[in-house]
């Protein structure tokens, strides 16, 4: 992948992001801090049970190739943001088709748990959720939608345990939960 020509200008009309400043009193001491006001999210673990891997994407995030990153290329999580008035459970059903290619019954989707996300500054909630996929639930080969160029990646238990702990792979933090939470769950040791 090549990447040209990227600059970094003010937003004027943000559509997905919006930032203030909160002023506020605490203990009665006058504050101020800047946060951005963003959507919440739904996030899932796919696990492949034929394939014994973990599916997930690779896509081009420009967030960390402005702060220095080489690539920009991030692991993650089948994920979304909650931009829709669906329930969460369809909207991320909607995701793994979109992104991964599966069609998933809702009732094969169970919530792990919810988080909050970049407290430091946005505070964003996402909701992580599980669900458990074969071939024979395959409709497209994902990739996302509108251009989202959305590479799917197919990732080994033992991969996945090197990948925890691979610094130089750009990866979220939801993405190192929902594999400890497997992990766990599995009763297998990191």
């Amino acid at each position: 992948m090549k990447i040209s020509n990227f600059s970094i200008q003010p937003l004027t009309n943000p559509r997905y992001i919006f930032t203030s400043l909160a002023t506020y009193h605490q203990n009665g001491i006058k504050k101020s801090w800047e946060i951005v006001k963003a959507h919440d999210s739904v996030a899932v673990l796919l696990y492949h049970t034929t394939k014994n891997a973990f599916v997930l994407v690779k896509q081009f995030r420009p967030a960390t190739y402005a702060n220095a990153h080489t690539t920009g290329m991030s692991i993650e999580l089948c994920s979304g943001i909650v931009d829709k008035n669906l329930s969460l459970e369809k909207i991320i059903q909607e995701e793994i088709e979109e992104e991964c290619g599966y069609d998933v019954k809702l009732s094969s989707i169970s919530k792990i748990t919810s988080f909050y996300t970049s407290v430091g500054f946005a505070g964003s909630k996402q909701t992580l959720y599980y669900a458990e996929i074969d071939e024979s639930m395959m409709v497209s080969s994902g990739g996302g939608i509108d251009h989202e160029m959305i590479e799917v990646v197919y990732l080994d238990i033992i991969e996945a345990k090197k990948l925890m702990f691979d610094d130089d792979t750009i990866k979220t933090p939801g993405l190192l939960f929902g594999f400890s939470w497997w992990f766990n769950k599995k009763g297998i040791s990191i």
